[in-house]
């Protein structure tokens, strides 16, 4: 098995992949079976977007702060551990969004797509799934949709429903809703076609963003589980990404 290290710049990551590579070598990215990234969920994060189509797989291993999509570091039998672990293909989003100028940007989400207010005023929303409107009008502060892999991130954050893994689920949450006040999201199919539409970009404008690329004053974004985009990460045997989904809904 050849494996690629990959650390981010804090310093428990750096002396990390000095001591893993010295223990079991370290080969480039292009010739590797496995990478194994080092850091926290942020850098995760980026390298199962960098590993995007390629086939590679990514086993994490936290030298981060949270470090939930990281598994426990340990030096002691990697190859072991790395053998073992159970694979996860993750299809992100797809967000396509339309700016006031008119301009249009792609990206993909692995966690969310989110909606968020830009100034004081709060955003006005039109809701539609499938194109057929559900929200005439939610008034809030943003709105978010999110996969299984993110509903722990965000979206949780926003009282949002964790979503196991293996779940043909997305999930819609608001963020601070003020009308309709006692809405509190909702649960879609992961073939859903979701569409927001802004109201007044001008004076209430709004931002949106795909995990890490965030476009300006909106007008419209849609959103679609992408089938033709994956990304391939490995959790150990001994606590899968399920069991921690699972115990998440008992950590309260």
């Amino acid at each position: 098995m050849k494996i690629a290290f990959q650390a981010s710049n804090a310093n428990h990551a750096q002396e990390a992949i000095k001591h893993l590579a010295a223990l079991y070598g370290n080969v480039a990215l292009e010739d590797a079976d496995v990478i194994v990234a080092l850091g926290g969920d942020g850098f995760m994060l980026q390298m199962l977007h960098d590993e995007m189509n390629t086939g590679r797989l990514v086993y994490g291993m936290n030298r981060g702060t949270i470090g939930f999509l990281m598994n426990d570091y340990d030096d002691n039998d990697l190859l072991g551990r790395i053998e073992a672990a159970v694979e996860n293909t993750i299809h992100p989003l797809e967000m396509k969004a339309v700016n006031t100028h008119g301009d249009e940007f792609t990206a993909l989400a692995i966690n969310e797509v989110s909606l968020l207010r830009q100034s004081y005023q709060a955003a006005k929303i039109k809701v539609y799934v499938d194109e057929k409107p559900r929200l005439e009008e939610l008034i809030c502060d943003g709105v978010m949709v999110a996969t299984p892999a993110g509903s722990t991130a965000y979206n949780l954050s926003a009282h949002g429903p964790i979503l196991p893994l293996d779940a043909r689920l997305l999930a819609m949450t608001p963020v601070s809703p003020f009308r309709p006040r006692r809405w509190r999201g909702a649960l879609l199919q992961d073939n859903a076609h979701v569409t927001f539409e802004i109201a007044e970009p001008d004076k209430r404008p709004v931002n949106a963003v795909a995990d890490h690329l965030e476009v300006k004053s909106v007008t419209r974004v849609e959103i679609c589980q992408s089938e033709n985009n994956t990304t391939r990460i490995l959790t150990d045997s001994s606590h899968s990404w399920n069991d921690r989904i699972l115990a998440e809904q008992f950590a309260y």
